[in-house]
């Protein structure tokens, strides 16, 4: 378990932010949006699966609830060659309600172990589960502890806060329920086997770190943060995995993404898909406005320096 990841996020964690991710961090490990098994199955695969090679370690994000059907979209995952396969347990939106996966599951230990078990059988690589710490009032201690161990599986990540299924959405459902890191941490002391990644609520590198140096959990997972603020990043190789940085600068990072944006332009790729990553490069930068606006006027190639960014906006 690598020891800072970035979270899954709908419409967010996709294969152009990815790309642009590794240009910042060489050694945090990325994932997915999720992919429900249907789509996979009822599909060409390549169409949600297929990657970068720049991308790796990356793991791939699976929703579904039939162990049959997890253990076969498990093994697409590892032939297309994803670095871990991880089972969604704690998404709250309507739609993963009505398919009865996401965080239905909680209520359904069984099986998840049922599920998490074929999928282990399917693959040579890790099978990670992602889930919360509780359900709507299904909340106590009691309720989180035995669903980890009936689930039966050592590499965990656990969005410190429960969800609720009706009334919040899933946005609201990343703020208002509170925070209980205390819960993941005393699990970690009951369970030291088990190898725990801590998510939800941490905003920078320094908190990361902090968590990291108390051996409370074995990993971090950063989600809005890292996607809101993506600048961070560009200090996690040196500060969590001790090695060099490999991006000096915001606009040393745009040049660098642009080959790549070419490529996806001439192929068809929408501006807006390839500059939405990053807009949040510029979070509390003088000009910032201008800058924004910039990626979004100017074909993506054109942008090779801060001056005619600024000159384009100005």
């Amino acid at each position: 378990m690598q020891k800072l990841s970035i979270a899954p996020m709908l419409d967010s964690t996709n294969r152009h932010f990815r790309y642009f991710a590794r240009i910042l961090t060489k050694q945090t490990l990325l994932y997915t949006e999720m992919v429900s098994t249907g789509a996979i199955l009822h599909n060409n695969p390549a169409k949600f699966l297929e990657f970068n090679e720049v991308e790796h370690p990356v793991a791939l994000q699976l929703g579904g609830s039939s162990p049959r059907d997890l253990a076969e979209c498990a093994k697409i995952g590892e032939d297309f060659g994803y670095d871990e396969i991880n089972l969604n347990c704690g998404c709250p939106s309507e739609r993963v309600q009505s398919g009865s996966f996401g965080a239905c599951l909680m209520r359904e230990a069984n099986l998840v172990a049922e599920c998490v078990a074929a999928m282990q059988n399917a693959v040579k690589v890790p099978v990670s589960v992602k889930t919360r710490i509780g359900i709507d009032n299904d909340d106590s201690w009691e309720f989180f502890l035995n669903f980890v161990e009936k689930v039966a599986c050592k590499n965990l990540i656990i969005h410190a806060r429960k969800a609720w299924l009706k009334g919040l959405s899933p946005k609201e459902n990343r703020t208002i329920p509170p925070l209980n890191y205390e819960w993941v941490f005393k699990l970690k002391e009951i369970h030291p086997e088990f190898q725990i990644s801590l998510n939800g609520g941490i905003k920078n590198l320094a908190e990361a770190k902090e968590i990291l140096l108390s051996k409370k959990a074995d990993s971090i997972m950063i989600g809005r943060a890292a996607y809101d603020t993506p600048w961070i990043l560009a200090s996690a190789d040196s500060e969590i995995f001790g090695a060099n940085v490999i991006c000096k600068d915001i606009f040393e990072a745009i040049e660098k993404y642009l080959p790549y944006a070419e490529i996806q332009l001439k192929k068809g790729t929408p501006i807006n898909l390839l500059t939405k990553h990053l807009m949040g490069l510029f979070h509390g930068m003088p000009a910032a406005k201008k800058y924004r606006a910039a990626l979004n006027e100017l074909p993506l190639f054109h942008i090779t320096h801060k001056n005619n960014i600024a000159k384009s906006s100005s």
